[in-house]
Order: structure tokens, then sequence, then C-alpha cells
């Protein structure tokens, strides 16, 4: 492992992140190195990493290299491997933008749920495509405490179950993951949007990622929102050949969805690098160590 390994913190309408270059995929990064780095009290803190590779030096991107440089390893806090992470990408876009990698305009960065198309705008403002949404049939129920409600099954690349509610305050403290049946809708888990209505396409929203808990922000998860409250109100672009735009405010700020047309989804919204350092290597040695 290399001697010093540099850091940055950065974070998407509040949902934050441990971002670790590694161009050349030259650290080996377990999951309990993953899990201590984004501790709140025993290290940096975060709701994951993005590990930021070239996707030519990572085996589960150089299928992708001819299509995008940038690969995002993304992990989620509690160390497990993640398909997408649509705020992690806007972040991962800024670090990029901030390290000279890339300018304004136009990229494409590689992920486990695909290719993005990413634009950074020259007001700050990140948009990223987020691909098509797929709607899996079959009813599922999401449950918290003695109260349960219909979910709308939504998948942006990762599996989402959207419950519309009265009140947020009944999705409870979300730490741990809101039961949901049937057990055969959500194999590996599943992220559990609570959601109430805000104004005409306006709603807001908490989320449960699932191998983190509560998070201040969740971009497939707003995606997955804005979806779902579409079709609830009866509008598919598909059908009418309109996009359709819903403001999604979260507990750390608002994005922006917009489905088009042809069933792409778009989302924007701000990014914000706060800090940048070293890891203690000693101390990351001493995690593997203890938990090998």
């Amino acid at each position: 492992m290399s001697t010093r390994i540099a850091f940055l913190k950065g974070h998407g309408t509040e949902n934050d992140f441990v971002i670790v270059p590694d161009p050349e995929n030259a650290l080996e990064l377990p999951p309990a190195a993953v899990a201590a780095l984004c501790d709140r009290r025993a290290g940096i803190g975060g709701d994951g990493l993005l590990h930021v590779v070239r996707s030519a030096a990572h085996p589960d991107a150089r299928h992708l290299a001819s299509e995008a440089e940038w690969f995002m390893d993304y992990r989620n806090g509690d160390g497990s491997i993640a398909e997408m992470c649509g705020n992690g990408v806007r972040v991962f876009a800024h670090y990029l933008q901030r390290a000279g990698h890339v300018g304004e305009g136009d990229l494409a960065v590689a992920t486990r749920g695909g290719v993005k198309s990413v634009h950074i705008d020259k007001e700050g403002d990140i948009t990223v495509g987020m691909g098509k949404a797929l709607l899996p049939e079959g009813d599922v129920t999401v449950s918290v405490a003695d109260h349960s409600w219909p979910a709308r099954n939504v998948n942006m690349g990762n599996p989402h179950a959207v419950a519309f509610v009265d009140d947020l305050a009944q999705a409870g403290n979300l730490f741990t993951a809101p039961p949901f049946t049937p057990a055969t809708a959500y194999p590996d888990g599943v992220n559990v949007e609570f959601v109430v209505d805000r104004g005409p396409r306006h709603v807001a929203m908490r989320v449960h990622e699932r191998g983190v808990g509560e998070t201040r922000s969740c971009g497939t998860g707003a995606c997955a929102v804005a979806v779902a409250a579409a079709r609830r109100d009866g509008l598919d672009p598909a059908v009418t050949g309109s996009p359709v735009t819903y403001a999604v405010d979260l507990p750390g700020g608002q994005l922006v969805i917009t489905e088009r047309a042809d069933g792409e989804i778009e989302m924007t919204g701000p990014t914000v690098i706060v800090a940048e350092g070293e890891i203690d290597t000693d101390w990351l040695a001493g995690i593997e160590t203890v938990n090998p």
C-alpha cells in the first residue's frame, strides 16, 4: 500500500462522501477499511466512498473504457459495493473538474450501473443522466412500527420502494431498514423512500438507504420518487411526448428531476468539496489487521 493516501470530502445536497483518488487502481480498499473511513466518529465520515479510478485500470470497468475514461468505484458506508449513486456521480464529476481532469461541459462516467452522461454547468450545478426507470410489476408494502403503506417498485439501477405518506414523521427514525413484503421483491435489500406533497410537481422525501441508514439526500431515490409521483399523477412522458419535471426536497437540499419523452431521467443540483488531506496509513493498516 502507498505510504501516502490522499482523500477529499464532498457532498451533494448533504449526501456526503469520502473521495479517494486512485487513477491506476493501486490501492486495496477492503470493506472493513471503507467502513472505517466512512465512520463518523472514528473515521473521516461519509454516507459512502468514491474510489476514483481510470476505467481501463479496473476489472469491473475495463469493458467501458472506450466510452468513459473514469470509473466511479462506489462503496456504501458499510463497505459493501453498490451499483450506482446519483449524488455520488455529481460529486465525482466535481472532483474530476477540480483536479483538472475535465472542464465545463459534457463528460461520461462509468459506474456499475452503466455509463452515465454528466454536464457541468458554468454556474456550478451538475446534471447527471440517470438512465431509464424500470417499474417492476407486483404489489409491495413497507412498514414502520404498526403502520403499513403500499409502495411503488422503481429500479434506477438499484432498487427502490416509494411510499406516499401523510407526514414524513411517520417514517420513524430510519436507522434500520423498514420491513417490506413480499421478501422476494428485493432479495438484496432496498432503498425505501417516504414522500409527501408540497405543491404541484413538488414533493418532499426521507430515505433509508440500504447499507447506510437514513441519509440527507439520495439521488437515485429522488429520481425514483419523481417517477413514482408522475405515474401517481397520471403523467407519463413516453405517452404524452412531453417531459415532466419535479422538484424534490430532501433534508439536505433540493434536486430537480426531469423525465424526458424517451424515458431518460436527468437530475440537477449543487455539489461541494469541503476538505482534502491524507489518510494515516498506519491507522488504516491497523484496521485491515483487525478485520482481515
